[in-house]
């Protein structure tokens, strides 16, 4: 740690991933900071919940382990990692049919050759895929780094079959972007850390992720229940009138709140919606660590998984886990959504599911930034937007959990370069 004559103080506006790694890289260099979360829990859209021995995360979530600021910044050893299978379980034609990385599961190629989920042609293309994603050519080959996906897909050539069956829920569920808009450089970074690293959940669910980042820091550090009114010059006011002052502030959150601290007007665009619907079982439907995929066509299910199979740890001994993703934001009450995704279900796994109890809904606006907040290209603009202000957050980079700890770094490395520390 390199330390200062004196001690810098920074004052962080939200406990989520980019305000915890931000508070976390300025520690390195002896800065001290105060970090003011409004809720009661750290973590931002990434916590999860404990409800009748079930772990139940903020909606669908996963980590991408190959990611590469994760792997940077987060104890993985420490998470304890449970891995999903490397492919998918694609529902389509009345069965489940298995497409597996032949990378990491070379044994199911007469599977893979075999799956009615796209032609030999187009599973060769995955490969051409992986190989310029991880060698970053995916977007000189797709037509630039603003080049939506659905014409990504287009460029190499995969056929409408696999991009239907396969591409648009497995991607539409990653992105929750069914039109397959999200531009290309996106596309590029995540599809590389796909093949880098296995997906998986920690063992105490994905809010375990922010708890580690936040036990680095010293107990004064954060703040819980200290929602701020505005941001004032070289400080900030909290809602219950408080003052504190900083040689620096950052704004840590979402884009729509950042936009209302600074005193600009609600941002025109909304962000993606994300719905999820979770089901106890006493058994699972489905054996394994599988992701699942409607290939069907379009439809109230995306996708869906037995959460316990992959973390037997959300669930309570003899029970299952079940999370159903959604394609879309039903405008109907609670219990006629649920009734519906059971019919839904019904044709995937038969009538045990009217056995299943219902543990609840979650219905997350804007749980990912919408693809017009995102910046053009993975270069942008400096963190830094007045005297001593300073942003970070997904909507700063790429929009996943990735880019959230990497505008982290990415604002505390501007205000140590502004003072001179770095």
């Amino acid at each position: 740690m390199r330390m200062m004559s004196h001690t810098r103080h920074v004052l962080i506006v939200g406990a989520g991933l980019a305000g915890l790694s931000c508070a976390l890289r300025l520690a390195e260099f002896g800065f001290t900071c105060t970090v003011l979360e409004a809720s009661d829990q750290v973590g931002g859209r990434v916590r999860t919940d404990y409800l009748d021995g079930f772990q139940l995360d903020r909606g669908f979530q996963v980590l991408l382990s190959g990611y590469p600021e994760a792997r940077r910044t987060l104890n993985y050893s420490s998470l304890n990692l449970h891995p999903f299978y490397p492919g998918a379980l694609v529902r389509y034609a009345g069965r489940f049919h298995r497409l597996s990385d032949p990378f990491r599961r070379p044994q199911d190629l007469l599977h893979n050759l075999m799956s009615p989920v796209g032609s030999i042609a187009d599973k060769v293309r995955v490969l051409r895929l992986r190989r310029d994603a991880l060698q970053q050519r995916l977007c000189a080959t797709a037509g630039g780094p603003d080049c939506p996906i659905r014409r990504v897909l287009d460029t190499y050539g995969f056929s409408k079959l696999i991009q239907e069956r396969f591409f648009r829920p497995f991607l539409g569920g990653v992105f929750l972007d069914d039109t397959l808009s999200t531009p290309s450089w996106i596309l590029e970074s995540v599809w590389a850390a796909f093949s880098q690293g296995p997906i998986a959940l920690p063992r105490e669910g994905m809010g375990a992720i922010a708890r580690q980042l936040a036990a680095a820091l010293s107990k004064e550090t954060i703040r819980l229940g200290a929602a701020v009114r505005r941001i004032e010059e070289h400080g900030a006011l909290l809602e219950c009138g408080e003052r504190l002052e900083g040689d620096a502030v950052v704004i840590a959150t979402d884009y729509q709140t950042a936009a209302a601290l600074q005193g600009q007007p609600p941002p025109s665009v909304s962000g993606r919606d994300a719905v999820s619907v979770w089901f106890g079982a006493a058994a699972p439907p489905v054996q394994g660590p599988w992701l699942l995929l409607n290939g069907e066509g379009p439809g109230l299910i995306r996708t869906a998984c037995v959460i316990s199979e992959v973390a037997p740890s959300y669930a309570p001994p003899g029970r299952a886990l079940i999370s159903v993703g959604l394609s879309a934001w039903p405008e109907i009450e609670e219990h006629d959504l649920v009734r519906e995704v059971r019919t839904a279900l019904r044709d995937w796994f038969g009538s045990v599911v009217d056995g299943w109890n219902y543990i609840r809904t979650d219905r997350i606006r804007s749980a990912l930034p919408p693809s017009g907040a995102l910046p053009a290209t993975s270069s942008h603009s400096c963190p830094r937007v007045g005297s001593g202000v300073y942003l970070c957050g997904d909507y700063r980079e790429s929009g996943t959990l990735d880019g959230a700890l990497l505008s982290g770094r990415k604002a505390a490395d501007a205000i140590l370069t502004d003072h001179k520390a770095m």
